[in-house]
């Protein structure tokens, strides 16, 4: 892949729990825009290696670079300010029950800008109109549905204009029809705010409908089997356990060894 286009790059990643192996021998690129998924089965260590992905955990072996520089290599300030590049949400919202809406978004624009009061309101009222929340600032998470939970965690993660978003799980608890209200506000932000998106999902639905690019974790050999398009893995994969994870429930899907 062209440097200019390489954003995130795993390498030779390798994560344990103790003596445990969960993942070894990782090695993929996430190219500018993307909107890339980690896959695979159930305790396969998708979430795991989101984790390590931003800093959470660090690899037993391997590096994760961004824009080139090594995550692992870099000191404390240097990983703060890559970490202040990010956004990330999380599976349940992640949003403060007695803050509302606004107190939430109005938070990392405290913490890290010198913007003043008024200033920080109008940033808080425009991230939330763009995840279709204006005119929910004063309200509390508890007052809105799951789905809204989830924008209003995602106008958080959003408030400092990272150029990488991590979602985690993004339509756990969802109906369908939220999901995909969800799935198309991913994409519009990739496109609005022109960000780099990392997913970690198992839902079929929204992996066909918004990735351009995945990795497929096994739980059997601890290791990715493989990476590209999901349309494309699953017309000619080589690995038959990535073409059953992305077939379940076509009949019409490839089939063979």
């Amino acid at each position: 892949m062209d440097s200019a286009r390489e954003h995130i790059r795993v390498a030779g990643l390798e994560m344990r729990y103790g003596t445990r192996v969960i993942q070894s021998g990782l090695d993929f690129t996430v190219a500018r825009g993307d909107i890339f998924v980690i896959m695979g089965g159930s305790g396969c260590g998708k979430s795991t290696l989101l984790k390590h992905m931003i800093g959470l955990y660090e690899p037993v072996a391997g590096e994760v670079f961004y824009n080139g520089v090594s995550y692992q290599d870099s000191g404390v300030d240097a990983r703060a300010a890559m970490r202040r590049r990010w956004g990330i949400t999380y599976q349940a919202g992640g949003l403060f029950s007695a803050m509302t809406l606004a107190e939430n978004v109005a938070l990392p624009l405290t913490q890290y800008t010198s913007l003043d009061v008024a200033s920080v309101r109008e940033m808080v009222s425009y991230k939330l109109a763009l995840v279709g929340l204006a005119g929910f600032e004063e309200y509390y998470p508890s007052e809105i549905s799951g789905g809204m939970q989830k924008r209003a965690g995602l106008a958080r993660a959003i408030a400092l204009d990272p150029e990488i978003l991590f979602f985690d799980e993004p339509s756990a608890g969802l109906d369908p029809v939220s999901s995909r209200l969800l799935d198309e506000l991913i994409m519009q932000m990739r496109d609005v705010l022109g960000v780099t998106v990392v997913i970690v999902t198992h839902e079929l639905a929204s992996i066909f409908a918004i990735a351009s690019n995945s990795v497929y974790l096994d739980a059997e050999t601890r290791t990715m089997l493989d990476t590209g398009s999901p349309r494309e893995l699953l017309r000619s994969s080589p690995h038959a356990a990535v073409r059953r994870f992305l077939a379940r429930g076509d009949a019409t899907a490839p089939a063979g060894p």
